[in-house]
């Protein structure tokens, strides 16, 4: 895959500029205090979405007051507002597929906005389980090339779990099952290598292989729906040449 930016390597390109803006906090704070709400506990031990939640926003340095009160939220010690999780499906430029994840406290306000932004950007909102199947929930691990040998890596992520480990021309993608993601992240970290983006994610099945003005209006419809307030997560299966991005 040399060459290309599948969905996912662009959306980590995007993540580091997001985090430069401040604009990943918003997000972070949503996810701690649903994790804690959802999870009954705002106790790290035994709570592994907040776990994870929490050393995210740790690794985009977010103040420990900022973490304490969104977990107090989301166990009710402090007032907040009440985020109801929704998954969205729709259809992009050339049949991409598309997966939303938002957190929203109005999903009537939440509907409308992201039909108005597929419209508008020549996609289509469309019914509960229309790509859903298209993607398949798994750990997601990226090591840079330079971290260890192909062989030595395959090793250390097999032996803690990991399904795959996949040759992505600037770097190697781990993948695992959802279960599995938390031992195999810590193996990895405990060989010395400290991985350039872990996380549980949607991967597509296969991707959709785009160029020209296609790519462009794929790109500004991605962008909208990222920055939409409500949106936590954007999946999709597009996949576009290095040299079209730039």
């Amino acid at each position: 895959m040399s060459g290309h930016s599948k969905w996912h390597t662009i959306k980590h390109k995007k993540g580091a500029l997001d985090a430069k803006r401040g604009k990943v906090f918003t997000k972070l704070i949503k996810e701690i205090a649903v994790a804690a709400r959802t999870g009954g506990t705002g106790d790290l031990e035994s709570n592994a979405r907040l776990r994870k939640a929490v050393t995210d926003a740790k690794a985009a340095n977010m103040p420990n007051d900022t973490i304490d009160r969104a977990v107090k939220r989301g166990t009710g010690e402090l007032e907040g507002v009440n985020y109801e999780e929704i998954t969205y499906e729709g259809y992009g430029i050339g049949g991409v597929a598309v997966l939303i994840e938002t957190m929203t406290d109005n999903r009537n306000r939440t509907v409308a906005e992201l039909r108005h932004l597929f419209s508008k950007n020549g996609g289509n909102l469309g019914e509960a389980g229309s790509v859903a199947w298209m993607f398949d929930k798994k750990g997601y691990i990226v090591v840079g090339k330079n971290a260890k040998p192909e062989e030595e890596l395959f090793e250390i992520a097999i032996e803690a779990g990991a399904d795959d480990v996949q040759d992505d021309g600037d770097s190697f993608e781990i993948l695992t099952a959802p279960d599995s993601f938390e031992t195999v992240n810590t193996a990895i970290k405990t060989a010395g290598i400290e991985p350039e983006a872990a996380e549980v994610s949607m991967i597509p099945q296969n991707y959709i292989k785009l160029e020209g003005t296609d790519a462009q209006k794929m790109l500004k419809l991605y962008e909208a729906i990222e920055d939409h307030d409500d949106v936590q997560n954007v999946y999709a299966n597009f996949d576009i040449d290095e040299s079209e991005m730039e």
